[in-house]
């Protein structure tokens, strides 16, 4: 009764003018002229504004880990937001602010002890990358300023995150954006890695470029590496055997802090709390959002390891050792919203069933070799990549039709970048709608010309 309900009211949701909007990472015209329009979602499903139901291949924006409009997180917004509304970040704060950074504490590995709160990956990122300048800073070595991201890296759309970010239609648009940064190469090499389920035995070596980048600008000048664990938004590429292992220890060696950005990877995509766990590396400091409300209610940060944590706790205490926040950090729905999404990740055991389901995605997605047009398909946890070949006549109009006839003709919402399909169901999926999702990704590409 109440899915009718939804579907009815959906339906009724249409606006009559479109143009005001302007859409980020979309192409407006194009949307416009056939938009995509949600108005309902629960569980494995979107509701689209004619009352169709749309499976959800892709957890929103990787983010819906539990799935959507779950029960206990919408309890959880509208009690908090009956009893505190807003509270300020800067000399106060709340109680479930401290509950909150408590328990994502202890998600974590070793002593990544401490977490500053932002409302988004991308405020995440740019929190991190200060975090590390400002730690050399204050421990008398103000000349560690240049930082390395990586080829293919996503880091959010911040001045900071789009620099050491290495998506080049991310960065042209904007010119220099910030001097003293490098990039690592991307880790990704079809010749040698095509089909791979999970991380590739090729490719390892690949973490010295860092030790040639030291050589280049003396590691006394460098302040910290970012690297996704995995690079998902460039299309889904799993870190090579011993990639991650060797980038620590190179940069254990050389004094440089190792960030992970696990604003995808982290609460259960992997199977594990966060990827820094799967992988058996840890990080001085990892930034997160997405998944830790379940995209409910908007929410970012940053576990730092103690030792840096501690490095800003020497000066007098009545004055502030880190100069960043932000209006909404933690803000009390958020806390609230994640909360109740910590508790249905422990409860319905999300993490260990990602970890159980692998496989079984794995043989799925590997179902689509050979199709037409296939180039690659790469998976890791609940993650994969779907490399298709571009047209003749322009890159991404595939993808872009794929995307399309998944949401008009074929119930079902997928990423598109590029070429390339990704997808990453909230953490709930069954094995038959895992059979579902790839049936109809399968139908979808054999329709592409």
């Amino acid at each position: 009764m109440a899915q009718a309900r939804g579907q009815a009211q959906a339906r009724t949701t249409i606006p009559n003018d479109l143009a005001p909007y302007w859409l980020p990472f979309t192409p407006n015209r194009a949307f416009k002229r056939r938009p995509r329009l949600i108005a309902g979602a629960k569980d494995m499903h979107y509701i689209a504004a004619d009352g169709r139901r749309l499976i959800d291949g892709a957890a929103g924006l990787w983010c819906t880990n539990a799935g959507h409009n779950r029960d206990p997180i919408v309890a959880a917004i509208k009690a908090q937001a009956e009893e505190l509304d807003y509270a300020p970040a800067f000399q106060f704060s709340h109680p479930k602010a401290f509950e909150l950074a408590a328990r994502i504490a202890a998600l974590a590995p070793a002593d990544l002890d401490h977490v500053f709160f932002c409302n988004s990956g991308s405020e995440a990122v740019d929190t991190a990358l200060k975090i590390a300048l400002a730690y050399h800073n204050v421990r008398g070595n103000a000349g560690r300023v240049r930082l390395i991201g990586r080829e293919r890296g996503y880091h959010g759309v911040g001045f900071g995150g789009v620099a050491v970010g290495g998506i080049v239609a991310n960065r042209r648009q904007f010119g220099a954006l910030m001097a003293g940064v490098d990039h690592l190469p991307a880790t990704y090499n079809r010749a040698e890695q095509a089909f791979s389920v999970g991380e590739p035995d090729w490719g390892g070596h690949l973490a010295d470029e860092l030790d040639r980048l030291v050589a280049l600008h003396d590691a006394s000048t460098i302040a910290a590496v970012i690297v996704e664990p995995v690079a998902a938004s460039t299309g889904v590429l799993p870190p090579p055997k011993g990639y991650l292992q060797r980038l620590r220890a190179i940069c254990d060696k050389h004094g440089i802090l190792l960030i992970f950005d696990e604003v995808i990877t982290g609460f259960g995509r992997l199977g594990y709390a966060f990827a820094a766990e799967r992988y058996g590396v840890v990080p001085d400091l990892v930034t997160f959002a997405k998944g830790v409300t379940s995209g409910a209610v908007p929410m970012g940060g940053v576990l730092v390891r103690k030792h840096v944590h501690d490095a800003f706790m020497q000066g007098p205490e009545h004055v502030i050792e880190l100069f960043h926040g932000y209006t909404y950090s933690a803000h009390p729905l958020a806390c609230a919203a994640g909360l109740a999404a910590l508790d249905i990740y422990r409860e319905e055991g999300l993490f260990e069933r990602a970890r159980a389901l692998e496989p079984i995605w794995a043989q799925a997605a590997m179902g689509l070799k050979g199709l037409p047009n296939v180039l690659d398909i790469r998976t890791v946890g609940l993650t994969v990549g779907i490399d298709l070949a571009s047209r003749p006549d322009g890159v991404g109009k595939r993808g872009y039709e794929a995307l399309d006839l998944g949401f008009f003709e074929h119930d079902i919402m997928l990423r598109a970048v590029g070429d390339t399909l990704a997808m990453s169901p909230p953490l709930i999926v069954s094995e038959s709608q895992i059979g579902e999702l790839f049936d109809k990704v399968g139908r979808i590409i054999r329709r592409l010309a």
